[in-house]
């Protein structure tokens, strides 16, 4: 499930919605999945024992690992960013490096961490598996989160930035799945 991630800094004011006729009180500008869709994957009752969730990493059966990242995307008509908060899976060692880095300023110097997108975004073909680079930023910051450059449409945004009528767009998506 996506949902709408609140940023005030970010967040415009209402809008029209084409889908339900209805003023929503506020455009997001950012949206994510609680976990990576490996973890919906098991059944509810084995969750507890098979997964390690945090709001930043999920390790499943001691075997999957994944990281959840900003996948920034930028706005045409203004200075600011669109973000979709997207789990990657990664190999054993990148996330063992990335977890003995995690508290260390000197994390930002790292290379970045190859991995595949293990979120499935609403407004776009197929999203799942998608290769990616995971970036380390600052501590405090969730790494930043690059596609390959390839004629995905999701990867082209991110290379040549969206209006706010694409966030619009996105929003009604998110909102209103049935519609689609």
């Amino acid at each position: 499930m996506i949902v709408s991630i609140v940023n005030p800094d970010l967040d415009s004011e209402g809008f029209l919605c084409s889908r339900c006729g209805q003023h929503h009180a506020r455009l997001p500008f950012a949206y994510g999945p609680q976990a990576p869709v490996l973890y919906f994957d098991i059944p509810k009752e084995e969750r507890e024992a098979r997964c390690n969730l945090s709001s930043d990493i999920c390790i499943i059966d001691q075997e999957y690992f994944f990281i959840v990242g900003n996948l920034e995307i930028p706005l045409l008509e203004m200075d600011k960013k669109f973000s979709w908060d997207v789990w990657v899976s990664l190999s054993r060692d990148s996330m063992k490096r990335i977890l003995d880095l995690w508290d260390f300023c000197d994390r930002i110097h790292e290379p970045p961490f190859f991995g595949w997108l293990n979120t499935v975004l609403p407004a776009y073909p197929d999203t799942l598996s998608l290769r990616s680079l995971v970036h380390t930023r600052k501590v405090g910051r969730r790494p930043y989160i690059e596609l390959e450059a390839t004629d995905h449409p999701l990867a082209i945004e991110q290379r040549t930035g969206i209006t706010l009528a694409r966030v619009q767009e996105i929003a009604e998506i998110v909102m209103h799945p049935q519609n689609i």
